[in-house]
């Protein structure tokens, strides 16, 4: 949309509240004239880990590239490409950390190869929801720990989405003590997929878009990928039998924008500005988005496909907590860095869980017909 509709859409109070409107006010042309004045229109490269235009996620970045598009008034033009247009989907940071692309869509828990610590901006198992993990991020330390991990890659990271709480996954047999994990290979990432191997499983890294084929031809006997909406979309109930509940492993996942920060520092302040706030606008609105499908999507999946959901034993969840303790102290060991990223987190959340539990929690568990 024209930057006047998205300010009749949100708004005035919402540019104003990011600093566009001042950005926008402190330039000599209007924004809407910016291309005309300089002569040229900035053209950016997205590349992503998810399939183009799958709902939500890839969605989500052309959301995220439509935004800063629209607001720099025609000065900027993000294009977006999926996974493997350009590079395949684990190839992108090390691809926009080169300059091959000048920006990112992904989560920070694929590149843990490079610093264990960045699992901490993904997602922690039995960590932060999606408010709290936002609330971390810009009012707790969480974002300026975060460039400080990326600095070393010039990268410039952001959140630009949040799945909220996922499903545990769908599995071909039914888990009913944790001796149903041992030997079991299931797709799941990050900090999640080290409590599976301790728990006697095989975490398996896979892209989205291999999901379906690996659980169809047995490559991998379960898999998570995120809840209903994006689930049903890639009919992983065609699959696997059963759906399970809950998302121990992701209760709140980022998902993430990085920009090389050469071709950042090259934009004009006003633009930096624009990019940084649309990212603040996706993040926010890809949260709704989950919140908003999620119910109808799972729906379809119990009424028209017959899909078995269940909860995960109390037995089997309390043995996962145990065993996520004691990974995530581990990794918080490793360097004197990722201490500082751990002892941040928690300073936060257990402060964070005292006013959730007579806030949000105790109204939900009152809440009536």
């Amino acid at each position: 949309m024209e930057r006047r509709k998205f300010i009749h859409k949100f708004g005035a109070g919402a540019l104003a509240g990011t600093g566009l409107l001042a950005a926008c006010s402190n330039n000599t042309q209007p924004c809407e004239e910016g291309k005309q004045a300089t002569g040229k229109t900035i053209q950016w490269k997205m590349v992503t880990t998810w399939p183009k235009n799958f709902p939500g996620l890839g969605t989500g970045a052309e959301y995220l590239a439509q935004t800063i598009n629209e607001l720099s008034g025609g000065r900027m033009a993000v294009k977006v490409y999926g996974a493997g247009e350009l590079v395949p989907a684990f190839e992108i940071f090390d691809y926009v950390s080169a300059g091959g692309a000048e920006m990112g869509h992904g989560g920070a828990y694929y590149w843990k190869g490079k610093n264990e610590a960045f699992q901490f901006f993904a997602s922690v198992p039995f960590g932060l929801t999606a408010n709290e993990i936002n609330a971390w991020m810009q009012f707790g330390g969480g974002l300026q720990l975060w460039q400080e991990a990326y600095e070393p890659f010039g990268l410039l990271p952001f959140p630009a989405g949040n799945t909220t709480v996922q499903m545990a996954g769908w599995f071909n047999k039914k888990i009913n003590t944790i001796a149903d994990l041992k030997g079991l290979k299931m797709r799941i990432p990050g900090l999640g997929g080290e409590v599976l191997k301790r728990a006697g499983g095989t975490p398996v890294s896979l892209p989205g878009g291999e999901l379906f084929t690996s659980l169809q031809t047995g490559t991998i006997d379960a898999t998570e990928w995120v809840g209903p909406y994006n689930d049903l979309a890639f009919g992983l109930h065609k699959a696997a039998r059963y759906y399970y509940y809950p998302g121990w492993h992701e209760p709140g996942t980022i998902l993430e924008c990085f920009i090389n920060k050469d071709a950042f520092n090259k934009l004009p302040d006003d633009l930096q500005s624009i990019v940084i706030n649309a990212a603040k606008v996706a993040n926010h609105n890809m949260q709704l988005e989950y919140i908003a499908r999620n119910n109808a999507a799972l729906e379809s999946l119990v009424t028209e496909h017959q899909v078995e959901v269940l909860r995960l034993p109390d037995e089997v969840l309390q043995k996962l907590q145990d065993i996520a303790k004691d990974v995530v102290a581990e990794i918080a060991d490793k360097t004197p860095f990722s201490r500082k990223v751990y002892q941040s987190f928690m300073d936060f959340r257990e402060p964070v869980r005292n006013w959730q539990d007579i806030s949000e929690k105790a109204f939900l568990n009152i809440r009536g017909q």
